[in-house]
Protein backbone atom coordinates (compact mmCIF):
# COMPACT_ATOMS: atom_id res chain seq x y z
CA UNK A 1 0.00 0.00 0.00
CA UNK A 2 1.80 3.17 -1.21
CA UNK A 3 0.15 5.54 1.68
CA UNK A 4 0.82 2.82 4.68
CA UNK A 5 4.72 3.34 3.17
CA UNK A 6 4.48 7.08 3.03
CA UNK A 7 3.12 7.52 6.29
CA UNK A 8 5.36 5.12 7.71
CA UNK A 9 8.44 7.52 6.06
CA UNK A 10 7.37 9.90 7.74
CA UNK A 11 7.36 8.51 11.61
CA UNK A 12 8.82 10.65 14.21
CA UNK A 13 8.91 13.86 11.67
CA UNK A 14 7.02 17.03 12.40
CA UNK A 15 4.13 16.74 9.98
CA UNK A 16 3.36 20.68 9.98
CA UNK A 17 2.66 23.30 12.14
CA UNK A 18 -1.25 25.17 11.67
CA UNK A 19 -2.20 29.23 11.95
CA UNK A 20 -2.27 31.41 14.93
CA UNK A 21 -6.03 31.49 16.25
CA UNK A 22 -6.61 34.18 19.02
CA UNK A 23 -8.89 33.28 21.68
CA UNK A 24 -12.08 35.13 22.22
CA UNK A 25 -14.09 35.89 25.61
CA UNK A 26 -17.21 35.11 23.18
CA UNK A 27 -15.89 31.46 22.12
CA UNK A 28 -15.10 30.65 25.92
CA UNK A 29 -18.33 32.00 26.82
CA UNK A 30 -20.53 30.08 23.75
CA UNK A 31 -18.05 26.66 24.74
CA UNK A 32 -19.65 27.75 28.68
CA UNK A 33 -22.83 27.46 27.45
CA UNK A 34 -22.29 24.44 25.32
CA UNK A 35 -20.85 22.64 28.16
CA UNK A 36 -23.12 24.07 31.25
CA UNK A 37 -19.17 24.77 32.74
CA UNK A 38 -19.50 28.25 34.32
CA UNK A 39 -16.70 28.11 36.49
CA UNK A 40 -15.58 31.84 37.36
CA UNK A 41 -11.89 31.70 36.02
CA UNK A 42 -13.60 30.99 32.61
CA UNK A 43 -16.95 33.92 32.09
CA UNK A 44 -16.37 36.69 34.65
CA UNK A 45 -13.60 39.21 34.13
CA UNK A 46 -13.88 41.03 37.05
CA UNK A 47 -13.36 37.91 39.52
CA UNK A 48 -10.51 36.35 37.83
CA UNK A 49 -8.68 39.54 37.19
CA UNK A 50 -8.02 39.27 40.66
CA UNK A 51 -7.86 35.19 39.96
CA UNK A 52 -4.80 32.89 40.26
CA UNK A 53 -4.42 34.03 36.51
CA UNK A 54 -5.17 37.38 36.28
CA UNK A 55 -7.63 37.13 33.65
CA UNK A 56 -10.17 34.65 31.97
CA UNK A 57 -8.86 31.54 30.46
CA UNK A 58 -10.48 29.04 28.03
CA UNK A 59 -11.52 25.36 29.25
CA UNK A 60 -8.86 23.14 29.05
CA UNK A 61 -11.36 20.72 27.13
CA UNK A 62 -12.33 24.36 24.41
CA UNK A 63 -8.59 24.12 23.51
CA UNK A 64 -8.51 19.99 23.02
CA UNK A 65 -11.73 20.51 21.10
CA UNK A 66 -10.11 23.05 18.41
CA UNK A 67 -7.25 20.54 17.22
CA UNK A 68 -9.67 20.18 14.27
CA UNK A 69 -9.05 23.80 13.32
CA UNK A 70 -5.70 24.30 15.05
CA UNK A 71 -3.69 21.55 13.52
CA UNK A 72 -2.13 21.25 10.31
CA UNK A 73 -4.40 19.39 7.55
CA UNK A 74 -3.92 18.50 4.12
CA UNK A 75 -5.78 16.57 0.80
CA UNK A 76 -4.14 13.40 1.02
CA UNK A 77 -4.61 11.86 -2.46
CA UNK A 78 -6.36 8.50 -2.39
CA UNK A 79 -8.00 8.97 0.74
CA UNK A 80 -11.95 8.69 0.39
CA UNK A 81 -12.52 9.08 4.02
CA UNK A 82 -10.94 10.47 7.13
CA UNK A 83 -12.29 10.09 11.08
CA UNK A 84 -10.85 10.93 14.01
CA UNK A 85 -10.49 8.01 16.28
CA UNK A 86 -9.58 9.48 19.75
CA UNK A 87 -7.39 10.48 21.94
CA UNK A 88 -4.42 8.16 23.87
CA UNK A 89 -3.18 10.78 26.28
CA UNK A 90 -3.69 14.43 27.31
CA UNK A 91 -2.22 16.54 29.45
CA UNK A 92 -2.89 20.62 29.59
CA UNK A 93 -0.36 21.92 31.13
CA UNK A 94 -0.74 25.71 30.92
CA UNK A 95 -3.61 27.67 30.82
CA UNK A 96 -4.91 29.72 28.16
CA UNK A 97 -5.77 33.04 29.09
CA UNK A 98 -8.18 35.05 27.14
CA UNK A 99 -6.71 36.87 24.45
CA UNK A 100 -3.54 34.66 23.61
CA UNK A 101 -2.79 33.16 20.55
CA UNK A 102 -2.17 29.14 20.07
CA UNK A 103 -1.23 27.26 17.22
CA UNK A 104 -0.99 23.22 17.44
CA UNK A 105 2.38 21.70 16.28
CA UNK A 106 2.22 17.92 15.06
CA UNK A 107 4.32 14.86 15.61
CA UNK A 108 3.69 11.74 13.54
CA UNK A 109 4.66 8.85 16.19
CA UNK A 110 2.98 5.66 14.76
CA UNK A 111 0.62 4.46 11.99
CA UNK A 112 -0.46 1.03 11.39
CA UNK A 113 -3.68 -1.36 9.82
CA UNK A 114 -6.26 -1.29 12.19
CA UNK A 115 -10.12 -1.29 11.57
CA UNK A 116 -10.12 -2.07 7.31
CA UNK A 117 -7.55 1.57 7.36
CA UNK A 118 -5.03 2.98 8.60
CA UNK A 119 -4.81 4.67 11.70
CA UNK A 120 -1.99 7.38 12.83
CA UNK A 121 -1.21 8.59 15.97
CA UNK A 122 0.27 12.28 16.20
CA UNK A 123 1.85 14.29 19.20
CA UNK A 124 0.12 17.22 19.22
CA UNK A 125 1.36 20.30 20.97
CA UNK A 126 -0.89 23.70 21.28
CA UNK A 127 1.17 26.58 21.60
CA UNK A 128 0.52 29.76 23.52
CA UNK A 129 2.34 32.44 21.40
CA UNK A 130 5.02 34.27 23.63
CA UNK A 131 5.02 31.32 26.12
CA UNK A 132 7.62 28.26 26.95
CA UNK A 133 5.40 25.82 27.81
CA UNK A 134 2.59 24.66 25.82
CA UNK A 135 -1.30 24.81 26.47
CA UNK A 136 -1.58 21.01 26.11
CA UNK A 137 -0.24 17.88 24.67
CA UNK A 138 -2.06 14.96 23.33
CA UNK A 139 -2.16 11.54 21.39
CA UNK A 140 -4.72 12.26 18.63
CA UNK A 141 -5.67 8.93 16.26
CA UNK A 142 -7.14 9.08 13.26
CA UNK A 143 -7.84 6.73 10.44
CA UNK A 144 -7.68 7.12 6.97
CA UNK A 145 -9.81 4.68 4.52
CA UNK A 146 -8.54 4.78 1.31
Amino acid sequence: MALMDELLALVDTEIGVGEWHTVTQEQVNQFADATLDHQWIHIDAEKAAAGPFGTTIAHGFLTLSMLVALAPSAEIPGVRMAINYGLDRVRFISPVPVGSRIRARSVLKDVHEAGGGIQTKNEVTVEIEGQEKPALVAEWLGRFYV
